[in-house]
């Protein structure tokens, strides 16, 4: 692929600084999980990963059916409520899958990002059912109170506890020192799924000990929240990459002012921050130098490049340079 003007590396494109008698440019290049740190993985780490996800997603998704059905075998709509939680632990284990995917799927000359926002979109299909699911779950909490329905206690707690081991067993597979930030959002979507087993457990022993079966829609109601909470989050950060917002966790005054401070620059002006896909930003401004030494432009541009990348960690980044007015009538090559 050397030859390929769509697979310009990185560090090829760092030296790529252009120059002329108004302005030069300089390209440095370099993702809801974290495709960039995917990208960067080799490939028996990526393979590695991939068979645990998969492995977890297995897992997740029989226990997830078995406590669908055992909710409505047994009446428990907390169980079908704990089911919906699943399917959260699945789709965010599904975009992971999907990001080490299209990590490793080379740009082409109609895609020249690659396929990295197909994640994006699969986030949004799945924030928005989420969401819809999670109402569905409310509705029928609501209704239960109007009409309250027979729990079976014992199946219930029986599929609860099944559910619980196999979220242990989900945990034990993700858990690893290094792994990237794909399983770890992964492991920490089967923690929170791991609690709400033990919350319909501590529910079913209340209805079997107790009879107060109103218990079973009140966790369900919380469930649901929890699920709206992380649909809708997943919505807003899928149209934020959508919209090309700033990514969340940097301030473009900020950004915009170290720039500034850069020694040689005398101001910055059209800065865009936006994300490719999750954990993939990208960065590109114009920058207005004080001199017109060109050599002196070629350090201030190495300078910047470094500063993004160290303090903001971009890495993916376009400068335009830009000299002084009165250099436009000197010989700069």
């Amino acid at each position: 692929m050397a030859n390929d003007p769509f697979h310009l590396r990185a560090d090829e494109a760092h030296d790529h600084a252009g120059h002329g008698h108004g302005h030069e440019d300089g390209h440095a290049h370099a993702h809801l999980p974290d495709a960039r740190a995917v990208s960067r993985m080799l490939p028996e780490e990526r393979a590695k990963e991939r068979r645990s996800l998969l492995a977890t997603l297995i897992l997740v998704t029989v226990i997830m059916v078995l406590e669908w059905v055992g909710g409505w075998l047994t009446g428990s709509l907390a169980l079908r409520a704990d089911a919906g939680h699943m399917l959260t632990d699945s789709v965010a284990i599904v975009l992971s899958l999907l990001a080490i995917s299209f990590a490793s799927r080379p740009a082409d000359r109609k895609r020249s990002f690659g396929f990295y926002r197909m994640e994006i979109l699969a986030a949004l299909a799945n924030g928005v059912a989420l969401v819809v699911l999670a109402a569905w779950i409310i509705y029928e909490a609501v209704d239960r109170f109007r009409s309250p329905e027979p729990i079976d206690a014992v199946p219930m707690i029986a599929i609860a506890a099944i559910g619980l081991v196999a979220n242990i067993v989900a945990l034990f597979m993700l858990h690893r020192k290094n792994g990237s930030l794909n399983i770890r959002g992964a492991y920490l979507h089967v923690v929170g799924d791991t609690l709400s087993s033990v919350g319909v457990i501590v529910a079913a022993l209340i209805i079997l000990l107790t009879g107060w079966t109103p218990i079973d829609p009140i966790l369900s109601i919380g469930i649901a929240l929890v699920i709206v909470w992380s649909g809708l989050r997943l919505v807003r950060e899928a149209v934020d990459v959508l919209l090309e917002a700033v990514p969340a966790h940097l301030d473009l005054a900020e950004v915009l002012h170290e720039m500034e401070r850069a020694d040689g620059v005398a101001r910055v002006h059209d800065l865009h921050i936006w994300t490719i896909s999750s954990g993939m930003h990208s960065l590109s401004a114009h920058v207005v130098v004080e001199g017109c030494d060109m050599g002196r432009n070629e350090e201030i541009l190495r300078s910047l490049r470094s500063l993004l990348a160290e303090k903001f960690d971009l890495d993916h980044v376009t400068l335009q340079l830009e000299t002084p007015a009165h250099c436009h009538g000197l010989d700069l090559h």
